[in-house]
């Protein structure tokens, strides 16, 4: 990696006084010393926005009321931000970053990349036109042994992949709920049309996509909502097929009591099989034709450089979800910097998201069984 002349300079739409996701973005830019959050605006109350910077420990000055007055001052000073980190309900990120890159402004963007089909495409437009960055935080990208399991399969270590399951269970919108967090999820004028499938579905299915290799090309949705009232999804199955041939399957629940974050991925080939999971992120259990099972774990001397890469820690030393968001943001450095071995989900992911989310929810809707995959 070349010399660092200085940190790259952050700014923040979101992450205001009860936000979850933006503090977690402070912390993940920060951890490498790369970047650092000097400017946001953090809510659209200018008071919360205030209180906000404050606590961040950031000059009240730039803890702006609204995205306009940020990008028009920002542009205007020497020390201005390097890009815009958004997060916020999906329903603001095309605003939000349309503004960012129509000012020349990098971004990196909380998935899904909006909250509608139609708006993505909008999106991946007003990207292609603009001459600097855009990225998304498919978080579970960054762990290492999602990269090394993403490595072996493409150096064909599992053979020709014939089948794929992911699942995404969680149990914290089992019965309703008025928390902030809940509330905007819930609601289609915020979250978009989906609910499970847009908040943890898509992250289940970026993962198979990204470590696998493979695309999508059909699928079969079935999309219920089990808590009564409810305006959208929490329980997702759908059925998959992949451009080699490959079945696969992706369940995605808000609803299963007992569960916490239990994304799982398993892949399997005609040559061996391999199993990861988010709440053991740091074990991949690799099954051999012969009926062999080797455990990789973090840190050890076998895994390859795209892991290696992504380690901090020598093994034992478990890492996990912020280290796994910090190591977009380090990708996301590199990419600024125009340096080699930037690993990081961008446009094209966003678009595949969101088609993924419209197709189940209208073909759930109509029953419309076995759709293909349009962007």
């Amino acid at each position: 990696m070349a010399a660092i002349t200085r940190r790259l300079r952050m700014g923040l739409i979101g992450g205001g006084p009860g936000s979850f996701i933006g503090p977690i973005h402070r912390l993940a830019a920060e951890m490498d010393r790369e970047i650092e959050l000097v400017a946001g605006a953090f809510s659209s109350d200018p008071g919360r926005s205030r209180a906000a910077g404050e606590a961040y420990g950031i000059d009240t000055a730039r803890a702006y009321p609204d995205v306009a007055t940020l990008l028009a001052s920002e542009t205007r000073r020497e020390d201005k931000i390097d890009f815009l980190a958004i997060a916020t309900p999906n329903f603001h990120h095309l605003a939000a970053a349309e503004a960012a890159l129509n000012a020349n402004f990098a971004v990196i963007c909380d998935k899904p990349a909006t909250a509608t089909l139609d708006e993505a495409r909008r999106l991946a437009a007003i990207v292609a036109r603009s001459s600097r960055p855009f990225a998304l935080t498919y978080t579970y990208s960054g762990y290492p042994l999602v990269r090394e399991a993403r490595a072996r399969i493409a150096q064909g270590a599992l053979g020709t992949i014939r089948k794929i399951v992911v699942e995404y269970p969680q149990g914290w919108l089992s019965q309703p709920s008025a928390s902030k967090q809940a509330d905007w999820r819930g609601d289609p004028s915020r979250s978009g049309p989906g609910g499970c499938i847009t908040d943890i579905g898509v992250h289940a299915f970026h993962l198979a996509e990204f470590v696998t290799g493979l695309k999508t090309i059909k699928l079969f949705a079935d999309l219920g909502t089990m808590v009564p009232g409810r305006l959208v999804d929490d329980d997702c199955h759908i059925l998959l097929r992949f451009d080699n041939g490959a079945r696969g399957v992706l369940l995605a629940s808000q609803i299963s009591i007992g569960e916490r974050n239990g994304l799982r991925l398993r892949v399997y080939g005609d040559q061996g099989g391999l199993d990861w999971q988010q709440e053991r992120p740091n074990q991949l259990w690799v099954h051999h034709l012969d009926g062999r099972t080797e455990l990789v774990q973090a840190g050890d001397e076998s895994l390859g450089s795209d892991a290696r890469r992504v380690s901090r820690t020598p093994g034992g030393h478990p890492e996990g979800y912020l280290e796994a968001f910090a190591n977009l943001y380090r990708d996301f450095a590199r990419l600024l910097r125009s340096e080699p071995g930037a690993l990081i989900p961008g446009m094209a992911d966003g678009l595949r998201g969101m088609a993924l989310i419209d197709m189940a929810v209208r073909g759930s809707r109509d029953e419309h069984g076995w759709c293909e995959f349009i962007i």
